[in-house]
């Protein structure tokens, strides 16, 4: 049986949900709440590129291992094709993981919501990873 509990983020400081699973090793906790900080920015008019930075080694070997992350899932976050998920790339000495992809609209494009691309790191921050208890 699970349970929910609601309490703050220690990653990254707002309110998030943890689904705890009764009798396992393991908990679903969200990348927010492993990772030091989760942010988006423009990489040029037509891309956008997320930044997952963990806090120490520990916590960024813990997740590399894990493989929480693929093209797959990052097309399914954001509800574009596998295509434009352009690189996922680990960055051992900053124990950061970048990912760059295809904007669906240009920056500053009519209908565009976001120029900066600043406010698109919420669905990976939101997304939930099995993760070892105790971690």
């Amino acid at each position: 049986m699970a349970r929910l509990t609601i309490g703050r983020s220690e990653g990254y400081g707002g309110a998030s949900a943890h689904l705890h699973r009764a009798r396992s090793d393991k908990a679903l906790r969200t990348i927010g709440d492993v990772a030091q900080f989760v942010t988006s920015k423009n990489a040029g008019p037509f891309l956008l590129t997320l930044d997952v930075v963990f806090p120490d080694e520990a916590t960024y070997r813990t997740f590399k291992s894990l493989r929480p992350l693929d093209r797959h899932v990052i097309a399914g976050l954001y509800g574009i094709p596998e295509t434009d998920v352009l690189k996922i790339i680990e960055f051992d000495p900053a124990y950061a993981v970048k990912i760059t992809m295809r904007r669906s609209l240009g920056s500053g494009a009519l209908g565009e919501t976001d120029v900066y691309g600043a406010q698109q790191h919420v669905p990976l921050m939101l997304h939930e990873i099995d993760w070892p208890e105790g971690r």
